[in-house]
């Protein structure tokens, strides 16, 4: 008989009641240390004093309003990413798949308009995760993803991630734009280098393509920089971001030059959900806090000091950790021994963290956590990797 749920996850038996800061706790008050964070949701930790207050006060007033009326919440969170970023305007979503919708849609529809609506198609990279809608599978690639859904839409050439030859390649008579995550989280916390992402903006500029960076997971100070991007100095033309914007509460944005957005007049597209004045409201809140003075700065220092605790647990368990790999607080662990084997240790010393491709375990902790979290994040992860060593070694002695 089929679960209520539909049973689409494999879920892990347990139960969350509360949580607070880079803890959860369970109904039956044990304590967890979170380095899944919602994956790479929670950027602030959970219960936010902050962000408790500015959703609980919206909740007082109001909850919804259609699009079709102006909301003031949407208005200024628009204006303080323009401020802060290089877009000239963008369109409110509930989801990063939603997000990269818009910007797939608006790419064709910008050459569309420009007089060449055979632009359609679009260079992606193997890897890649972009969501799990039809368009954005189908952008992914992934096999796993795409089986038993039908014919894949249409429009998508993916190429080998770093690889500029390959996307010089690619380019043909139909191609539009270039899409890319600057850091793979899904696909093993894989950074793009800095002077790839140059070559593929000025590739673009060469080619009259618009860049399209897919910020979903690496953005909103997840790096040290407020965006990704930032560290190799370039701008995108359109940019999908969520997760961490609303740290915790669902809400995404495509963001664009207005360039690149002029064929998205009035009725090319819509949400009814997107920009509601409760989203709205984290969203504010979230930006409060990460672009205060000092906090991304905190967030490259906290990284410094968490990367060198990892890199000593790397020396003391080479029989488990292959690599520290990732940017900033998006950091990844290759394994000798399957992921998932790592993952449970951690998890029987109370330590969550989300797996990724390439045999990776990901550590995405809030943005905020200090020096006592990374002590804990250290003893737990060296308590799980000699969980593990001294499984090894039974087995190693039992076939003996």
């Amino acid at each position: 008989m089929i679960d209520p749920v539909l049973p689409t996850y494999s879920r892990v038996d347990l139960v969350f009641e509360r949580g607070e800061g880079a803890w959860l706790f369970t109904k039956d008050g044990q304590r967890y240390l979170d380095f899944t964070a919602g994956i790479a949701v929670n950027v602030l930790g959970h219960a936010h004093p902050h962000l408790v207050a500015a959703l609980t006060e919206q909740a007082g007033k109001v909850w919804h309003l259609s699009n079709v009326f102006r909301i003031e919440g949407a208005e200024k969170l628009a204006r303080r990413l323009v401020e802060a970023t290089f877009a000239d305007t963008m369109f409110f979503t509930n989801s990063g798949a939603e997000a990269l919708e818009c910007a797939i849609k608006m790419a064709r529809k910008y050459h569309y308009v420009n007089g060449a609506p055979e632009r359609s198609r679009i260079v992606t990279f193997e890897g890649a995760f972009h969501g799990r809608t039809l368009a954005t599978i189908a952008a992914g690639g992934n096999a796993k993803y795409l089986e038993g859904f039908g014919p894949a839409l249409e429009g998508f050439d993916q190429v080998p991630y770093g690889d500029l030859e390959a996307v010089k390649a690619a380019i043909g008579p139909e191609t539009g734009a270039i899409l890319i995550e600057p850091v793979q989280g899904e696909g093993g916390v894989r950074s793009a280098s800095w002077p790839f992402l140059r070559a593929l903006r000025a590739l673009c500029d060469e080619k009259g393509l618009l860049l399209i960076l897919d910020e979903v997971q690496c953005g909103v100070g997840r790096t040290g920089k407020f965006f990704a991007h930032e560290w190799a100095g370039i701008t995108p033309d359109i940019m999908a971001v969520a997760k961490g914007i609303g740290g915790g509460f669902p809400v995404g944005a495509c963001l664009a030059k207005e360039e690149a957005a002029k064929g998205m007049t009035l009725g090319t597209h819509g949400s009814t959900y997107g920009g509601n004045p409760l989203a709205m409201s984290v969203a504010n809140a979230v930006l409060d806090v990460v672009l205060a003075d000092g906090f991304l700065d905190q967030v490259q220092a906290t990284t410094a000091r968490l990367r060198q605790r990892l890199a000593e647990l790397k020396d003391r368990h080479p029989a488990v950790i292959a690599e520290v790999r990732g940017e900033g607080l998006l950091i990844g662990l290759r394994t000798l021994v399957p992921n998932g084997d790592l993952i449970a240790a951690m998890r029987a010393e109370h330590m969550l963290a989300p797996a990724a491709a390439e045999n990776v375990v990901r550590l995405l902790p809030p943005l905020n956590i200090g020096d006592q979290e990374i002590e804990a994040a250290f003893t737990k992860l060296d308590a799980a990797c000699a969980r593990i060593e001294a499984s090894l070694a039974a087995s190693k002695g039992a076939a003996a």
